[in-house]
């Protein structure tokens, strides 16, 4: 992938805050790099899209999964350990892009191979700047394994 990559960077927000996911949003569409985005609301929904099932059976595979810990149904951890446990799932990186702090968090995500922990800044210059930051790092920086 990267800057030489033809195809645009798929990205999948896990995220059941709106004003968080229009910040992300907002945030992604002000860098030049050529990008997807798909949001899903809970963990549930994430597996589904990920495994192409249900309501997602037309879902592409994304390139980095943006995730939220704290969610309803189907939390972050639980999806992060279900990602990295799947044959065919385990190589797309995830960034946790949460609000909390907290040692067992962020020590716990490492545990399940999270790929890197980021915690939401509140001010929305500094969201926007860490999220713009992700994305060039993802888009343009970082070799992603090929799309099955």
């Amino acid at each position: 992938m990267g800057a030489d990559s033809p195809h645009p960077v798929r990205i999948l927000v896990v995220d059941d805050d709106p004003g968080d996911v229009l910040m992300i949003e907002e945030a992604l569409a002000d860098s030049d790099v050529e990008k997807v985005i798909d949001v899903v609301s809970d963990g549930e929904e994430a597996m589904e899209f990920l495994r192409a099932e249900g309501r997602h059976q037309e879902a592409r595979r994304p390139d980095v999964i943006l995730l939220d810990l704290n969610m309803p149904r189907m939390d972050g951890r639980q999806v992060l350990g279900a990602v990295k446990q799947d044959e065919d799932l385990r190589t797309i990186p995830i960034v946790v892009l949460t609000t909390s702090n907290a040692d067992t968090d962020i020590v716990g995500s490492y545990t399940l191979q999270a790929n890197a922990y980021v915690t939401k800044p509140i001010d929305l210059d500094d969201f926007n700047d860490v999220v713009r930051r992700i994305d060039e790092f993802f888009g343009r920086v970082v070799v992603l394994p090929k799309r099955g």
